[in-house]
């Protein structure tokens, strides 16, 4: 059996999650995150350490900084480091500090206005800090990471997942399929990604049937 066949299971758990098992709003980029980062870990190493069901694996995820940040790295050379202020902000975000971790990430960004990485995770920060609310200031981190090469789909993912928080699943199907088209084509999450926009298709078509069969 292909690794593709085998991270449909977590896949299907994404979609479960938001829309039969109602995970709150507060899981849901990190539930995501987490099963961004382990199905591409899978594709790197063979070996995923995913959760044994859903729930485990929201369980899991939710609240959990260091999945954010494994997450974010995996669309970056994880062979080169961010810049010391990023790696520092890091290590907050992993324990939970946000708001430390966001002022580390606004001096990244201030001492390097081209740090794509940096605005991506003041933005993503902002979000969790604000017990994932988009707000103003990381509306504007993540439309500047948008705009900064490399272009690797990155933001769009994680646009996407922002959208996701927000409640609007067509939203953030739209920046997950932008993500996917701006993707190297050896990116190695790029099949996790394409399992998740499928599973979010099927939740969005789930969503219209149940809204039409209730209006009958």
């Amino acid at each position: 059996m292909s690794w593709l066949a085998i991270i449909a299971l977590p896949a299907a758990a994404f979609a479960l999650a938001v829309v039969a098992l109602r995970l709150r709003r507060s899981g849901w980029t990190l539930f995501g995150a987490a099963l961004l980062f382990g199905l591409a870990g899978y594709a790197a190493q063979g070996s995923p350490e995913l959760a044994a069901s859903p729930r485990a694996a929201i369980a899991e995820a939710d609240g959990n900084g260091e999945q954010m940040v494994a997450a974010r790295r995996q669309f970056y050379d994880t062979e080169r480091l961010p810049s010391n202020w990023i790696v520092t902000a890091d290590a907050f975000a992993r324990r939970g500090d946000y708001e430390r971790a966001a002022q580390f990430y606004r001096v990244a960004v201030e001492e390097n206005p081209d740090d794509q990485e940096g605005w991506l995770a003041l933005g993503m920060a902002l979000v969790a800090h604000a017990d994932s609310t988009s707000t103003p200031a990381a509306t504007y981190a993540f439309e500047r990471a948008l705009t900064v090469p490399p272009v690797n789909g990155a933001p769009q993912y994680f646009v996407g997942l922002s959208a996701l928080n927000a409640g609007d699943l067509g939203e953030a199907l739209d920046w997950w399929d932008r993500s996917l088209m701006a993707a190297p084509e050896d990116a190695a999450w790029r099949e996790a990604v394409s399992f998740q926009v499928r599973q979010l298709e099927q939740a969005i078509e789930a969503r219209r049937s149940t809204t039409a069969a209730s209006r009958n």
